[in-house]
């Protein structure tokens, strides 16, 4: 190796190692052209800028998120309050709420085998004791759709009291009108007692017209009705 080879070798290394131990104290050395001076600059500062960028960038991503989603819900309000279509999203959310509150009784009067689901404007009942399948509500039996039946008045007494307004005429009393003749042994029993957790609730009058005498001897207060060839009379009889 010739002395001049030896000494640029050296200045080579020399180099390296000044800029290594430049950039440990925060300092960046930028390669130039054989001639031209050695530029330095602070690292911290390109990190700085950086940083900034980085951070802008993430909020304006955020922003837009945001705006996107107040434009879809401004969207979806246009349709919904169009005059041909507010109407029809207000009645479908008022059967949607009718139906989730039914389907919880007839949970409950059905000792969990079903439940109420409606589509395309029919009633249908998921029957959890056939693999949870589908059917329409004609193909329950006759007690059966007498609690899909109740189910319903007392959903709809509920959603009734609710949507009531100050000074607004409520619903204070419902009334069952037969259909218990339908109701084998064990259903009539747990019918029964809905009714009277119903109004142990004290916010509504419950009436049951019917002839079956195991239900009516389970009401506190009862108006007979009977009558000859003349005439009818009502007798007020109170549970002993």
């Amino acid at each position: 190796m010739s002395k001049n080879s030896s000494w640029r070798h050296l200045c080579s290394l020399s180099l390296v190692r000044a800029g290594a131990l430049l950039a440990a104290f925060g300092f960046a050395v930028s390669a130039q052209a054989a001639g031209e001076p050695i530029k330095i600059g602070v690292i911290g500062e390109e990190s700085a800028v950086a940083g900034a960028s980085i951070t802008k960038a993430a909020k304006l991503a955020a922003d837009r998120a945001e705006a996107d989603d107040a434009a879809q819900v401004a969207r979806m309000l246009a349709g919904l309050l169009r005059s041909d279509a507010f109407p029809r999203w207000l009645v479908a959310s008022a059967l949607d709420a009718l139906v989730a509150d039914a389907s919880r009784s007839l949970a409950e009067l059905s000792g969990g085998q079903f439940e109420l689901a409606h589509a395309d404007g029919e009633f249908l009942v998921l029957d959890h004791a056939d693999a949870d399948s589908l059917r329409p509500v004609k193909t329950l039996s006759g007690g059966e759709t007498f609690q899909a039946s109740l189910a319903l008045a007392l959903a709809l007494s509920e959603q009734l009291a609710s949507l009531a307004s100050a000074g607004a005429v409520r619903l204070d009393s419902i009334f069952l009108d037969e259909g218990f003749g339908t109701l084998d042994e064990a259903n009539l029993e747990i019918v029964a007692g809905t009714l009277e957790n119903l109004a142990s609730l004290g916010d509504r009058m419950v009436g049951v017209i019917t002839h079956v005498p195991a239900l009516a001897e389970r009401v506190p207060v009862r108006f007979a009705v009977s009558r000859d060839q003349r005439t009818s009379s009502i007798m007020r009889e109170d549970l002993a």
